[in-house]
């Protein structure tokens, strides 16, 4: 291990372990934030047919780099290598637009989920507008975030909430999400108790440009 210029040993992670894809790299790096550790992360993607790093990830990387001021190095379309030294972490008014980096409907849930955990040890209250995909395979869409997966984290002390202001399908993008988060000091477990029997259960059934028998048949 070698030392970073804050002392903290630089933790090298290899980003082709497991699944090997982007989820990696948002997790290590919202984690590097958060507790300040630098991290050099090898192998990114590595076995995907895209290798190294693509708009989203890219987008991720640069966005947790502004709000904590980090050092980075292999911070390009297609690196596979990638080291990132944080150094203050700051709250604010931020705007990461995914389209930005290249043509892309990268997604704009995974990107929030990245600068969470960073911005809820933050000094302050932090909002942010993300552009890019909200409905995108392989990544929860927007109503998710609002309806189940901030709600699941609100009993661990997470204050945040999320707005869709305007759609992004893929393979276009263009969508609009906004966010407050709030800093959460007294963060803790939490116990998911068993959803009790004849609880009810809904959902949202969405299309594009297409009949609306399709979402009706979803449902």
């Amino acid at each position: 291990m070698s030392r970073s210029a804050a002392g903290s040993a630089l933790l090298e992670l290899d980003g082709s372990h497991g699944e090997g894809g982007g989820q990696i790299l948002r997790t290590a790096l919202a984690l590097a934030v958060a507790v300040r550790r630098p991290v050099r992360i090898v192998a990114i993607r590595l076995r995907r047919s895209r290798p190294g790093l693509q708009p989203q990830h890219l987008t991720a990387v640069r966005a947790l780099a502004t709000v904590s001021d980090a050092e980075v190095t292999g911070d390009r379309l297609g690196s596979t290598e990638l080291t990132f030294i944080p150094r203050a972490l700051r709250a604010g008014d931020y705007r990461f637009d995914v389209g930005a980096v290249a043509s892309s409907a990268g997604s704009v849930s995974l990107l929030f989920q990245a600068l969470l955990p960073a911005l809820l040890v933050a000094p302050g209250p932090s909002r942010l507008t993300l552009i890019g995909g909200t409905q995108v395979p392989w990544s929860p869409p927007v109503h998710y975030l609002a309806e189940v997966f901030l709600p699941a984290l609100a009993p661990a002390g997470v204050v945040a909430d999320v707005t869709l202001r305007r759609l992004g399908w893929y393979p276009a993008g263009g969508g609009e999400m906004t966010a407050v988060i709030a800093p959460a000091p007294g963060l803790q477990g939490v116990s998911i108790a068993p959803v009790p029997a004849g609880a009810p259960i809904t959902g949202l059934s969405v299309v594009s440009r297409l009949p609306r028998a399709i979402a009706q048949r979803q449902r």
